[in-house]
């Protein structure tokens, strides 16, 4: 497509809106025809135009931690597995299938041959070590790095973390070195194999980094793996400052450390290790059942060594990009539209059905629907469907309605005040009529937990805090800003430090509403008027990982693979996709624990304990469980209404014959 035609296509949204706005129904849709809303044509060409929302942060996979990059990603690039289409579970991509030890601390995953990156060169295991080191390093800063911590020493490298070592002996202090009762070591591997036959294992004899560079023989015990399975090494903070304070506050510690010399945690400790060039292992620090679903994630998704080294920042590129998915880069027009090409070298190019994605940019519901209702859209984006719009549309056979793992809610800065006292974290909370909102939006429904309701089975998910204004006030009083009712009615807290808070969201006509609801709210509950404040996406995202902003930000997560653990773990660690900066080792503890906890039904009960105490802490504010909300052209198949908005582009086609049409939601059933 070219810039003239997305200019008519703009032109054409925008004639269609203000045509609507001066019938006086800009809130409102007359009712359409027909069984469908709008056209019905399909495209003369296996070509499908998606509306995906902000334009996308970055082209480059460990960057960006938001779904619209996600969609194009997983067009752009593959990993090991890749999301079922309808169940989002783990499928093989390009790993062909893989194997997993008796606790879920080691992961084996066994690459297909012929594979190859879009400019031909053979894809290899050395590629996914290369990837996952460079994804972790940090400078990169990677907002989605946290995901990956539970790899053997990717927390430790992603901290810039040290080991200790005796320089006389080249031994490293380990864990259990510094270990008493009162503060016990990591719980050891003992399930994990720890050789050939048993053999015992001297930490020291590898030096200090294991080197998964160096290529061994296929199915062969390693160094590197040996290195693995000894015993956990003690990791300290690499500033001295709180590194010497962390040692003066514990005697045990500087006895050990005494006449010890610090390394840093390099790349090469990472324990992720290719065995040969079609076997990639994964060492875990701990146990992870749900770790074969979460390496479908963008943050473990294969990037070009040789063409990073080549051009640096620049390799993303449309002139320079190489890729590895069904589909190559064809065009980048910013803030327009990304479109991409099917490609022929991909290894599963023959069941590859679209010749084309265009990935339409645009957060204004209105001006998507109407790009949808005249035919220049196959596909709107989930959420897309205003509510002054659902009596109309829920009636079409296009609209795509269904259970959803995303949750939105509200983070707070607790690193400043006014919200680092919890008893105004509270107050904020309770202060919001959760209910009255999700009837408002119509599709949603309230929540007080941070976990999806109705989405994971078996999960005895806890409850949070309801409404009560009354004891809301109350918090707000005793934290030291009193509430006072006025005499015309309503309340106000003068003490209140507004100048310290502010809501920030990204630009969104549907945030801007919530913006703007929690506003009231809070005015007429509490009597504190919060000011509001917009960024583009790609700002906002980056602020509120950064905690550069004060008060209040809005949180919208949807779940990287089929466990709570994919919202639970957002606050394990301050920084990334945290937003919070709360940071609790007990809360920590109680989710390795659970991890470490083979049966599924205690597991569960574990990650409720969890996230209780999460509750109890109050961080963040839940707000409602989402529901699908899009609409989708009967002729598109094999694209499903799933709990992620994530779709797997190489099974979507273009169907031509009518009698083979979608009438309705396509069934997510296996």
């Amino acid at each position: 497509m070219t810039l003239l035609d997305s200019y008519v296509r703009q032109v054409l949204a925008a004639l269609l809106i203000a045509g609507s706005a001066l019938g006086g129904i800009a809130c409102r849709v007359v009712a359409t025809p027909g069984v469908f809303y709008g056209s019905t044509t399909p495209p003369q060409r296996n070509i499908l135009r998606y509306v995906n929302g902000d334009e996308p942060e970055s082209l480059d996979p460990p960057v960006s931690s938001g779904q619209p990059e996600a969609r194009i990603y997983m067009a752009l690039f593959q990993g090991l597995v890749d999301y079922d289409p309808k169940s989002l579970n783990p499928i093989p991509a390009l790993a062909e299938r893989w194997d997993v030890n008796n606790d879920s601390s080691e992961f084996v995953f066994h690459l297909r041959h012929g594979a190859r990156w879009s400019n031909g060169d053979p894809i290899t295991a050395q590629d996914f070590v290369y990837s996952i080191r460079r994804a972790l390093a940090p400078q990169f800063a990677s907002k989605n790095a946290y995901l990956a911590y539970a790899i053997t020493y990717a927390e430790a490298f992603n901290e810039k973390a040290v080991f200790a070592v005796d320089p006389a002996t080249g031994q490293f202090v380990s864990e259990q070195d510094v270990a008493s009762p009162a503060q016990p070591a990591g719980i050891a591997l003992s399930q994990k194999p720890l050789g050939p036959a048993g053999s015992e294992y001297d930490a020291g004899a590898v030096g200090p980094h294991g080197d998964p560079d160096v290529k061994p023989q296929a199915g062969a015990e390693t160094a590197f793996h040996q290195f693995m399975h000894s015993p956990p090494r003690l990791t300290l903070p690499s500033d001295e400052a709180k590194r010497n304070k962390l040692i003066a506050s514990d005697p045990a510690l500087k006895t050990a450390l005494q006449g010890k010399q610090f390394v840093e945690v390099e790349d090469k400790d990472i324990g992720v290790e290719a065995v040969d060039d079609y076997t990639v292992r994964f060492s875990l620090s701990e146990p992870a059942p749900y770790f074969s679903g979460l390496v479908a994630h963008q943050l473990f998704r294969l990037t070009p060594r040789k063409i990073i080294e080549q051009f640096g920042d620049q390799w993303t590129a449309p002139e320079h990009i190489v890729t590895c998915g069904p589909f190559k880069l064809k065009a980048w027009l910013p803030y327009n539209e990304l479109v991409v090409e099917r490609d022929p070298v991909y290894w599963d190019a023959a069941n590859v059905h679209l010749d084309e994605i265009h990935f339409f940019v645009s957060t204004d519901a209105p001006t998507s629907m109407n790009l949808y209702k005249v035919g220049e859209a196959d596909v709107v984006l989930n959420h897309t469907v205003p509510n002054a719009w659902l009596d109309t549309i829920r009636s079409k056979k296009d609209y795509m309605d269904g259970a959803e793992a995303a949750i939105v809610y509200i983070t707070m800065n607790v690193t400043k005040p006014p919200l680092n006292d919890v008893r105004v974290r509270r107050a904020f909370n309770m202060a919001i009529d959760k209910i009255n909102y999700a009837k408002s939006r119509r599709i949603t429904k309230p929540l007080s937990a941070f976990t999806p309701a109705g989405i994971f089975v078996g999960y005895p998910q806890p409850k949070g805090e309801d409404f009560n204004p009354e004891q809301a006030r109350k918090l707000l009083g005793e934290a030291g800003f009193p509430v006072a009712a006025k005499s015309g009615g309503g309340f106000e807290c003068k003490s209140f430090p507004v100048g310290q808070v502010e809501f920030t969201f990204n630009s969104n006509s549907s945030n801007k509403a919530m913006a703007e609801f929690m506003q009231a709210q809070w005015k007429q509950n509490l009597g504190v008027t919060v000011p509001l404040r917009s960024m583009e996406f790609k700002t906002f995202m980056n602020a509120r990982a950064k905690l550069d902003y004060k008060g209040f930000a809005i949180g919208i997560w949807g779940a990287d693979y089929m466990d709570p653990f994919t919202f639970l773990g957002l606050f394990t660690t301050t920084g990334g996709v945290n937003g919070t900066g709360w940071y609790d080792v007990k809360y920590v503890a109680l989710l390795e624990e659970a991890n470490r906890t083979l049966d599924h039904n205690q597991r569960y009960e574990l990650l409720a304990k969890a996230e209780k105490y999460l509750l109890d802490a109050q961080p963040l504010i839940p707000v409602e469980t989402t529901a699908v909300n899009f609409l989708k052209k009967p002729y598109v198949k094999g694209m499903y209404p799933n709990a992620a908005s994530l779709y797997a582009w190489k099974f979507v086609s273009i169907e031509r014959d009518s009698s083979k049409w979608d009438y309705g939601v396509p069934s997510l059933a296996e």
